[in-house]
């Protein structure tokens, strides 16, 4: 019976830390300092995704940029943060999430900025660096790493239809549920997780036959390819429409729940 007792304890233990690490935050600081003037020039200049909110989302957009900065730290190595980087980081961060008020992430502390690309081995010099953005395992848990040039590079860019950031981000919002698979669970009604995993793979299978125009890494895996065509929804989301319908209206489903219905 203490056996019994014992287990039940550790379970209910384990269920609560469960839903201590996953669970979305219910209470969101609001802010009433406005966001400095150079942080928002930056978001109107940078950021069509804001670009295109009107003035009240705008505003919620805002704060939420001001809760993630407060809440995560963004640490150059071998390079120096400046505001845009600040920005640029936050924007990416709070764009896969927006259409969901109490939406926080709790499992990311900080933020790492490379000056480039790097490798395995977090190298910033000599062959194999290949790497722009990871989400951190291990000893690197609850932390991300950032190209500084590729996250400036990508929001300059206005016809491409990668972001290295926001591909990261969304990894965080897959991983919220427990696991990276592909399959944001907390974000979609248990009604589409099977038309959605049909369809991911149908869409992979295009990539190998190279009879789609999403990136190629997207047929890496399942969670590499929900990444990789969340930034094509984000970046070119008329395009997307246009060339994926059936896709673009799942990932409405995903991150814009209420415009899709």
């Amino acid at each position: 019976m203490l056996n019994i007792i014992l287990m039940s304890s550790i379970l209910l233990a384990a269920g609560f830390l469960l839903y201590r690490v996953f669970r979305k935050p219910q209470n969101i600081p609001v802010f009433a300092e406005p966001l400095p003037g150079n942080y928002k020039a930056v978001l109107e200049q940078q950021v069509p995704f804001y670009q295109q909110l009107n003035a009240p989302q705008k505003l919620s957009f805002e704060q939420r940029v001001q809760q993630f900065l407060t809440t995560v730290k963004i640490t150059g190595i071998k390079t120096v943060v400046e505001d845009i980087d600040r920005v640029l980081v936050a924007a990416s961060a709070i764009i896969p999430i927006f259409n969901f008020q109490n939406w926080q992430y709790i499992n990311l502390h900080e933020v790492l900025l490379y000056p480039d690309s790097f490798n395995h081995d977090f190298e910033q010099q000599g062959a194999g660096r290949d790497i722009l953005g990871m989400v951190g395992s291990g000893a690197m848990n609850n932390m991300m790493i950032l190209s500084q040039f590729e996250l400036r590079q990508a929001f300059s860019n206005r016809t491409g239809k990668g972001n290295t950031a926001i591909h990261e981000f969304v990894h965080l919002v897959d991983k919220t549920d427990g696991s990276i698979d592909g399959v944001p669970e907390f974000l979609l009604d248990k009604q589409y997780i099977v038309p959605w995993i049909q369809r991911m793979r149908q869409e992979i299978d295009l990539i190998k036959e190279d009879k789609s125009d999403i990136d190629a890494y997207g047929a890496s895996n399942e969670s590499e390819f929900f990444a990789v065509v969340a930034e094509y929804f984000f970046e070119r989301p008329e395009l997307l429409q246009q060339k994926h319908p059936e896709l673009y209206s799942l990932l409405m489903k995903i991150f814009n729940p209420k415009a899709a219905l």
